[in-house]
């Protein structure tokens, strides 16, 4: 199991660390408008992620990077859809539509026994239908499922310059992940506002965010990654990802 350079062990195993990565790489077309998948593969590899959310990306594009890097992929449904690069085996993998353009990719893995619900989405830019995509992702086929009770990490490209309209049934449905004072992840060259971010439900817990400014970031998409070291301490008992059987339900220690 992939391991966190850094992150000391916790006595007892009720903690376990996992690092992701969001990366919107825009069709893997950089600043000056060149399509180069291999940059986008150097950015991610200089992260180190376990996991990484896609954005704006097709599925040729993910196996490629997937072959390369030893991950998994997932997703990549469309030319320009979500998809996932990981360590970890994924389940439940779905495509949702938020309407007005944006999209999520949910999908689930187990950290040491813990079960992680992921939520990777990208909204559009597009001021006029973001109250709607917001209340589709709180809604009761995404976050509001009642079957969405373990921790959960929402990521991606939230598609705001500002405070925009919605993002207060954000804010008071999910914790935002703490930030650097400079969080600006777009537009690459010249970060001024910090699009790609992440929210948090359950007991998760922050304890490392940087976004990566290398000149190879910068030239790679209009986006800059943004990576998450993220600690599940949830000491209850979870269920499994696999398939219940119907009538039965399995735990697993958490």
């Amino acid at each position: 199991m992939p391991a966190i350079a850094g992150v000391p062990p916790t006595p007892g195993g009720q903690v376990s660390t996992i690092r992701v990565m969001t990366y919107n790489v825009r069709r893997c077309r950089g600043g000056d408008g060149r399509v180069d998948p291999d940059r986008i593969l150097k950015v991610i590899g200089a992260g180190a992620p376990d996991i990484v959310a896609l954005q704006e990306v097709d599925g040729r594009s993910v196996s490629w990077l997937a072959q390369r890097l030893g991950m998994q992929s997932y997703g990549g449904f469309r030319d320009e859809g979500n998809a996932y690069l990981s360590y970890y085996p994924l389940k439940g993998v779905q495509e949702f539509f938020l309407g007005h353009g944006g999209s999520c990719l949910r999908a689930d893995t187990e950290v040491d026994g813990k079960r992680l619900h992921l939520f990777a989405v990208r909204f559009n830019p597009a001021l006029k239908g973001r109250p709607e995509e917001i209340a589709t992702l709180l809604g009761p086929a995404l976050l509001g499922n009642r079957s969405v009770v373990c921790p959960t990490l929402i990521l991606g490209d939230f598609g705001d310059f500002f405070w925009g309209a919605g993002n207060v049934g954000l804010a008071l449905a999910l914790r935002k992940m703490p930030r650097q004072l400079w969080n600006g992840t777009y537009p690459a060259r010249f970060p001024l506002t910090g699009r790609d971010r992440a929210y948090l439900r359950g007991d998760l817990r922050i304890v490392d965010s940087r976004i990566l400014r290398s000149s190879l970031a910068r030239q790679a998409s209009s986006h800059l990654p943004l990576v998450l070291t993220v600690q599940i301490v949830d000491p209850r008992k979870h269920l499994r990802v696999e398939k219940l059987q119907r009538g039965r339900m399995e735990i697993a220690p958490g």
